[in-house]
């Protein structure tokens, strides 16, 4: 029987890797959330620590989004926290999920980045754009990795730059 309930979680996956130790990679993309997010992802307008402290399990934010022109605002919370290794979020106002993770067979030189979203379900006036929502939501994770290899290589080249040329 079909049912307008059950909903099948919307999922996008990426992978790349990353010419910078697992160390660094997990400082930028967890450790520094709060600075470098709105670096990688230029749809956040507006980030907001709500929480104090140093970003750790139980973290909350809250994020203005303009993604394809739509503004949507939400609330979200760290539910992992592996230093070197792993960051998830979990949306508080909607149903989303956010993971980062981050391994390497040479965790001293290159690391790779996964980066899975999940949206967890969709409005009923959404479904009829459910393939391209799924088209967008694969396109998004995929342009998140590149972002962080970007920006963490460029960061490296200008840190090496620095350092030989005394």
């Amino acid at each position: 029987m079909f049912s307008l309930n059950k909903d099948t979680p919307v999922v996008g996956k990426a992978e790349i890797k990353i010419e910078s130790p697992c160390k660094h990679v997990f400082s930028f993309v967890g450790t520094d959330f709060i600075k470098n997010y709105p670096k990688w992802s230029p749809e956040v307008v507006e980030l907001q620590l709500l929480t104090t402290g140093p970003v750790k399990v139980g973290t909350m934010c809250r994020q203005i989004r303009i993604d394809q022109g739509r503004r949507s605002e939400s609330t979200f919370k760290v539910t992992i926290f592996q230093p070197g290794k792993r960051i998830c979020f979990e949306g508080v106002s909607n149903p989303y999920k956010c993971d980062y993770a981050i391994k390497s067979d040479k965790p001293q030189s290159e690391s790779n980045i996964s980066f899975t979203f999940e949206l967890l379900s969709l409005e009923l006036f959404m479904r009829p754009f459910e393939k391209l929502i799924r088209a967008a939501v694969q396109d998004g994770t995929e342009k998140t990795v590149r972002n962080i290899k970007k920006l963490i290589e460029s960061e490296n080249d200008v840190y090496k730059t620095n350092n030989h040329s005394n």
